[in-house]
């Protein structure tokens, strides 16, 4: 085997790395942006939900305005976030006036027992159990792209191709907020 016989196999080799290198990083990228896909179809289903049990408490706590027009003021927030980071503090915002909202219902045992309101519950408590897997979902491939965005030597790559690292979907940034929504009675 002569030099130029060697020196075309590693241009091949090197060549071939930086194929399979960058279609990986497009894969990844297409991975973060299927689960975060996963994440707005169910703070959707969440938006939706809001009105409809507003409404119902509406209907039993008329006076308590304040915490309707709290949870409909974080629902416009949350809706209009269009960054990681913006839905994530939006929605803790949106997650504490539905807390307010289930504590006013806590007070009207006529409420509690309308077959309506159960529903609206549960269906939400559902969406809350979606939301957070596809969370769990969308991280770990934000963790996997900038795992690969990071390591040597498929940065190189990654820079050279104007790949960068996703932002992680955090909720729950207090204690507090770490409380699930009580939708129990």
């Amino acid at each position: 085997m002569g030099f130029t016989t060697i020196f075309l196999i590693i241009v091949g080799v090197v060549i071939l790395w930086v194929i399979l290198a960058y279609n990986g990083l497009v894969r990844l990228r297409y991975r973060v942006k299927e689960a975060w896909s996963d994440i707005e179809v169910q703070l959707k289903r969440r938006y939706d939900l809001i009105p409809n049990l507003v409404e119902t408490v509406k209907g039993y706590a008329q006076h308590e305005t304040s915490a309707f027009e709290n949870v409909t003021k974080a629902r416009a927030a949350a809706m209009g976030a269009t960054t990681a980071k913006e839905h994530a503090a939006t929605e803790n915002m949106l997650t504490g006036a539905l807390k307010s909202l289930f504590a006013i219902a806590e007070a009207y045992p006529d409420l509690k027992a309308n077959q309506n309101f159960l529903e609206l519950q549960r269906e939400l408590s559902d969406t809350e159990n979606k939301i957070q897997a596809a969370r769990r979902f969308y991280n770990g491939n934000v963790k996997d792209m900038n795992t690969r965005v990071e390591q040597f030597p498929t940065n190189v790559i990654a820079g050279a191709f104007g790949f960068g690292k996703e932002e992680f979907f955090d909720l729950d940034e207090t204690p507090a907020q770490r409380e699930p929504v009580k939708v129990s009675f």
